[in-house]
């Protein structure tokens, strides 16, 4: 079984731990290499073509208002082909707003992927899965989405066990 991981990971200031720290690498950075690191996974960073802000209060800012507009950023490039040749797609990023980043749904309306496994991961503080498998669900109506991860960003680096169980309970 051929797999991608497929994430947006922010870096700078992010809400860590009921507080605002700098992280060279994103939470979600951190899950998609366990991922790749256990299921052997190529790799693809979902990155916007204009840059989120590095300041937490600005990232926000941008974030809720790419949301109420519902607007798909330009991503600074995509994986080559059409994702063909993979039978699953992790889809990772943080939870803003209750949801992916609106780049993450720039990279999903981008391909097919009608009949491929789709398994959400999140980083959050608080925000559990929000509706992030739901609008992931609602998208892709023609893959097989499975029950979605949700971990909180303040502990990635002791997530790999909880990410082995879930994908060895969504795959077998």
């Amino acid at each position: 079984m051929k797999a991608l991981v497929a994430y947006f990971s922010h870096v700078g200031q992010n809400w860590v731990g009921g507080g605002i720290v700098n992280l060279v690498k994103g939470n979600t950075e951190v899950v998609a290499e366990y991922i790749r690191d256990i299921t052997g996974a190529d790799m693809f960073k979902i990155e916007s073509k204009n840059e989120y802000p590095s300041n937490y209060d600005e990232c926000t800012h941008v974030a809720k208002e790419e949301k109420a507009k519902d607007v798909r950023p330009t991503l600074k490039k995509l994986p080559a082909g059409d994702l063909s040749e993979y039978d699953v797609i992790f889809v990772g990023g943080p939870v803003w707003w209750g949801t992916y980043p609106m780049a993450v749904f720039t990279f999903l309306e981008r391909y097919d992927l009608a009949g491929k496994i789709i398994m959400s991961f999140v980083t959050h503080e608080g925000s559990h899965l929000g509706e992030c498998v739901d609008d992931v669900k609602e998208l892709l109506k023609n893959s097989d989405v499975k029950p979605g991860l949700a971990l909180y960003g303040s502990n990635v680096a002791d997530s790999r066990t909880m990410i082995e169980k879930w994908i060895k309970d969504c795959l077998g």
